[in-house]
């Protein structure tokens, strides 16, 4: 990531000329890293939109985030950046604001009036210096338990509530010969289930010492080492043969019923929809021990890179109204498995997760942002690698992992 600033630096003196020709119809390439199905379908969203508006939408996905960042970083600084980007709104985005990199749409919000329906504390984070530069599409959590309705009602287990609780189950759900947790490969889902953790663990303000303030002196309190100490006992209640399996392969385990449970993002739920499974029916959503009433917010938006193309100027805004038009959101999100950033979108249209989600998102201080908005990407990778190596293997001590947590911290 260091590497991709002081390209785009070197961009932003030397911009050449964008590309001289003038689209007949409303043009854009989208940059995005959305591929499993139910993103992609839920993109569909906003491909239609754009096309029934006479627009021509030029696809560029990429396999995952970092990837994403690189290509749309190279096109930058080659001249011909992409006229729209998916992004996290979070603090490093702001850095693209800061270098002239994107387009200021200030003029699109302040028309469409998105302060009076967008939470405050969101508005902070899409805006620089009090001009807003993204449009916000969805807000995800990444601390959702998803279980099997079926295994627990046939086992008579009550969702659990402490990570007591998870354990028990577990144990009770492996003996009935079922998967307990559901993992795929991915060392970033390890991740997401030791954040949820960590917050039970050491409580918020200890989670903001660590993750937002990067304290390496919070990471070897005795807090660290029995968050870990239940990280390593949840261990034993994972697929052994999860190698190469994706997070989707893992969501797909639970609602089918031959997993009990994943500690998974919303984006889990837009998965199981797209199987033709249905919350309360088929699966159950609720937050992670310890994080009932606090929300890991992943906030998704697109930004618009800068553009002496007028032609491109015009439909980038018109793409920002089409991203923020209310039925487009709905639709969006019934499909993604995360909420509306949109407050004004009536509770009738959300489902059961979607409720508890606009109920934190609503509250002054229901809401937090994930480890992975919170902390700079080479901090954030370094994390996630050593917790994973911690889980997967057993003869890692507790406090090796703290003190190399500890030390990841100290790299701020």
């Amino acid at each position: 990531m260091r590497a991709a600033r002081a390209t785009l630096m070197l961009a932003i003196c030397c911009m050449p000329l964008a590309r001289a020709q003038q689209p007949s119809a409303p043009s854009v390439e989208v940059a995005h890293y959305w591929v499993s199905p139910s993103e992609r379908k839920a993109l569909d969203v906003y491909r239609n939109a754009w096309q029934g508006l006479g627009g021509k939408w030029f696809d560029l996905p990429s396999k995952n985030k970092l990837a994403e960042v690189n290509m749309a970083t190279d096109m930058i600084a080659n001249g011909y950046p992409p006229a729209v980007i998916q992004w996290n709104a979070n603090r490093e985005s702001m850095e693209l604001a800061s270098m002239g990199v994107i387009q200021d749409i200030e003029d699109v919000a302040a028309a469409d009036h998105w302060r009076d329906f967008l939470p405050k504390n969101l508005v902070n984070h899409i805006s620089y210096k009090g001009h807003i530069y993204f449009a916000p599409v969805d807000i995800h959590a990444e601390n959702w338990v998803w279980t099997n309705k079926q295994i627990f009602d046939q086992l008579k287990l009550p969702v659990p509530t402490s990570w007591d609780g998870v354990l028990a189950s577990a144990a009770k759900i492996k003996q009935a010969g079922y998967t307990p947790i559901a993992l795929g490969s991915g060392a970033w889902e390890i991740s997401l289930l030791f954040n949820d953790i960590v917050y039970a663990v050491y409580g918020p303000d200890g989670y903001n010492r660590l993750l937002a303030g990067g304290d390496s002196n919070a990471a070897m309190e005795p807090a660290m080492l029995k968050a870990l100490d239940i990280l390593r006992r949840l261990s034993a209640f994972v697929d052994p043969a999860r190698g190469g399996k994706t997070w989707v392969d893992a969501t797909l385990s639970v609602g089918r019923g031959r997993a009990a449970m994943q500690f998974m993002g919303d984006y889990a739920k837009g998965e199981l929809e797209q199987a033709g499974l249905k919350v309360d029916k088929d699966f159950r959503c609720s937050l992670a021990p310890g994080t009932n009433s606090i929300y890991f917010v992943v906030i998704d938006a697109f930004a618009f890179p800068v553009s002496n193309n007028e032609q491109v100027r015009r439909s980038q805004r018109l793409f920002a109204r089409q991203l923020m038009n209310v039925n487009h959101q709905l639709a969006f999100n019934r499909i993604k498995g995360s909420i509306p950033p949109r407050t004004d979108i009536q509770r009738s249209h959300l489902d059961t997760c979607g409720k508890i989600g606009l109920d934190l998102i609503s509250r002054e201080h229901g809401q937090v942002f994930a480890q992975s908005m919170l902390m700079p990407p080479q901090m954030s990778q370094g994390w996630i690698d050593i917790v994973a190596d911690y889980f997967n293997n057993p003869k890692i001590p507790p406090a090796t992992t703290q003190r190399q947590l500890a030390e990841v911290l100290s790299q701020k």
